[in-house]
């Protein structure tokens, strides 16, 4: 099986990845960045981006990750398409295990996101990026005067179900069970003009064509009949967005929402491993915020591993 050793390997190839491996590479490092599908991360399968800073709204997310991919490529990163199964962390040289092969290195960065969780519903992975959304930030403002449904009744389907409230014409929030009398944030949203609840309800299925979703089945209980709801865009939060860290076993610290662990330096509790982006599971996540942590983590890197006391500014002064 093929050994490849490198300073810096990176699982993960979205935008905290990317970012890590752009500063890893300009810092003469070499940095290898293993990527399980670059068309399924929570980026890739965005059909806009409105929000980035300096790129066109215009373009996809799958295109912006492209750019970023290239980018750090062009700088030296070497890109390998591979699943990682497990990892071993406990010696200073880390070391990465694929069936394409092992890659030992000295700095590990994890940055696999937090898209754990499975499509559930019947429609919701064939409109997945066309009319289905996991980001109320990221698109609520695609619909603006439009009727969306909101499916969840944890915090993170509360929050974003206020973000929508700004943009839609009606907010359908959809829940199996009644919010908590003291949960101030859902009362405050029942509050809203706007918002219908749907109490102790379940989605049966989400509906559309080849232009987008059109649609979803519901069913309440104790009623007969399903009901019907034409609307344009479904953002679910079930069991909200679970990091990805399956191959982890329990080597590194979790918080109790499954994010790592990280301090400041987005380092974890295992010297010479650091983790950035949605695998924190940060309340953002928005692809400049993990793209911020890429580019903390991999200062840090070049300070750890250069023995560095401070950090080393990388831009250019004309």
């Amino acid at each position: 099986m093929e050994l490849i050793e490198a300073d810096v390997v990176i699982v993960g190839g979205g935008p905290a990845g990317c970012t890590c491996a752009l500063y890893t590479s300009r810092a003469d490092l070499k940095t290898v960045i293993l990527d399980k599908n670059p068309s399924v991360g929570a980026l890739a399968i965005t059909h806009q981006i409105a929000n980035y800073p300096g790129v066109s709204s215009e373009i996809s997310g799958d295109d912006l990750l492209t750019l970023m991919r290239d980018q750090c490529v062009e700088y030296g990163t070497i890109y390998r398409r591979a699943q990682v199964f497990s990892v071993d962390i406990s010696e200073d040289s880390k070391t990465v295990y694929t069936p394409e092969g092992t890659f030992k290195a000295k700095a590990l960065v994890l940055a696999t996101g937090a898209m754990g969780r499975p499509a559930s519903f019947e429609g919701e992975a064939e409109f997945l990026g066309r009319g289905v959304s996991y980001c109320a930030t990221c698109d609520g403002a695609f619909y603006k005067g439009r009727q969306v449904a909101v499916i969840g009744v944890n915090q993170e389907a509360i929050e974003e179900a206020q973000v929508l409230t700004k943009f839609a014409e009606t907010v359908h929030w959809i829940t199996t069970n009644d919010p908590k009398a003291d949960d101030h944030h859902a009362q405050s949203l029942l509050c809203e003009p706007n918002v219908k609840h749907w109490s102790k309800t379940r989605l049966l299925s989400i509906n559309g064509n080849e232009g987008g979703v059109t649609g979803i089945e519901i069913k309440s209980r104790g009623e007969e009949n399903t009901n019907n709801l034409s609307l344009e865009g479904v953002f679910v939060y079930m069991s909200g967005s679970k990091p990805i860290t399956d191959f982890l076993g329990d080597q590194v610290a979790f918080k109790e929402d499954g994010g790592v662990v990280v301090d400041d330096f987005m380092s974890t509790t295992v010297e010479g491993v650091w983790a950035i982006g949605d695998i924190r599971n940060t309340p953002f996540k928005q692809a400049v915020v993990a793209a911020s942590d890429g580019c903390i983590a991999a200062m840090a890197i070049d300070r750890y591993l250069n023995s560095r006391k401070i950090i080393k500014v990388d831009w250019v002064h004309s």
